[in-house]
């Protein structure tokens, strides 16, 4: 999988001279750099040999082969000129393995859904639909939400953020003292070693707000951005949760230990829509139950270049559950399952790499946190080792906490101005 460092990004090629003006420019991360078109290259100035860099470095990225970058582009040709290139000839002049020859070559598949600029743009614009033509229908005024089937749950549908919504999502107002009930979702309980071993139990409601609004967690590493220190010399201090979701809403990734491959394949996923997410004005956090110091070096920003953060209470993690934690073994959870199975192979084809330190029986999930307390929109929860929560629905809620922010705005501004 491709690194999130900007470093490794550039290389050691015509591109890495431009590196101080990127930072200038705030193209200072891998996910907003690629984003970049050739309007934006042209008031930039790039040369030719700059622009056929940039191009070869994005799909070398998308197909996790940045380790030819440096050879590709030193041989001065074009990315067209290069995808004309025959098989052996891959093979001889750069080096290039038969498996990566297929995949370099394969213009229809990529290891992450590339974002492109029009659609960031897009989701910049207010909403112009009304709320009877959103995709997001309303569960009522019930004090939970009970949770929604998934019957399609495939590799496709958690990798493509623009296919159709498999659950239905709540229809939330922000309104003054409103909280959210939220949707919750998990993963197929499918049968194991031929139904005689039953799937674990996963919670079928949000957790409440307050479980989560006064968790203490500490900052192992900051926002990555061009030529920054690669950890926090001197960890920060304890900080209540709330803080990280007082001015803008925040998707919370926990995870069940960063050198898992299913773990690292996710993070890497939602991070490469990093443009998506600044465009709704969404953070993104990651969460460690362990704090293994070589571990988080490995993470990031290799797989994750946001912020880091260690839950050493294991809280975010215990409301995940309801309260306890959610565990798995290893024979029974992972070997004798099939869906967890499907999961690694997914996440095995994109090239990671992977280790076995830490503790990794502990399952993760993810929140959706409002702004200041207006409470979780959404909970996802890992009941198989290596379920994502669906992209789809995800960047839906995200868009809608978006729509609704706008709206507010816009309220309080016609009051402003009517008074």
């Amino acid at each position: 999988m491709a690194s999130f460092s900007m470093e490794d990004f550039v290389g050691n090629g015509v591109l890495k001279e431009l590196l101080p003006k990127l930072l200038e420019e705030g193209w200072d991360d891998v996910p907003t750099l690629k984003i970049m078109d050739a309007e934006d290259m042209d008031e930039m100035n790039l040369t030719r040999r700059q622009k056929d860099a940039f191009e070869i470095r994005t799909y070398l990225h998308d197909r996790a082969l940045m380790n030819y970058g440096d050879r590709l582009e030193a041989s001065g040709k074009g990315l067209p000129e290069l995808l004309a290139i025959s098989n052996a000839d891959l093979a001889s002049q750069y080096g290039m393995k038969r498996g990566h020859v297929a995949r370099f070559l394969d213009r229809t598949t990529a290891c992450t859904e590339p974002v492109n600029k029009s659609e960031v743009f897009s989701i910049r614009k207010p909403p112009t639909t009304s709320r009877s033509d959103s995709l997001i229908k309303s569960f009522g005024s019930t004090t939970s939400r009970k949770m929604a089937s998934v019957s399609r749950y495939s590799a496709a549908t958690m990798m493509t953020y623009d296919k159709s919504i498999e659950q239905s999502l709540a229809d939330f107002k922000i309104k003054d003292g409103h909280v959210f009930k939220g949707v919750i979702s998990a993963g197929p309980a499918e049968p194991r070693a031929c139904g005689c071993i039953a799937a674990p139990p996963v919670v079928d409601q949000v957790a409440p707000y307050a479980t989560i609004e006064n968790i203490t967690v500490q900052k192992l590493t900051p926002e990555y951005k061009i030529g920054m220190e690669r950890l926090l010399k001197t960890k920060g201090p304890p900080m209540k949760a709330s803080e990280l979701w007082r001015d803008k809403p925040a998707v919370i990734l926990c995870i069940r230990r960063p050198g898992c491959i299913m773990c690292r394949a996710e993070a890497h996923q939602l991070y490469a829509r990093k443009p998506l997410f600044d465009a709704m004005g969404v953070q993104l956090y990651a969460v460690l139950h362990e704090h293994i110091e070589s571990e988080v070096q490995d993470f990031w920003p290799r797989y994750w270049g946001g912020v880091v953060l260690f839950d050493r209470g294991m809280d975010f993690f215990k409301a995940l559950g309801g309260g306890n934690l959610l565990k798995d073994k290893f024979i029974s959870g992972f070997l004798f399952n099939p869906r967890a199975i499907a999961n690694y192979r997914r996440a095995k084809s994109l090239g990671l790499d992977q280790n076995f330190t830490g503790e990794g029986e502990i399952k993760g999930g993810l929140f959706i946190v409002g702004r200041k307390r207006s409470g979780i929109a959404y909970q996802f929860v890992e009941r198989n080792f290596g379920d994502w929560a669906p992209m789809a629905e995800v960047i839906e809620i995200c868009r809608e906490l978006q729509n609704q922010q706008q709206e507010q705005g816009e309220s309080i501004k016609s009051s402003q101005d009517y008074a």
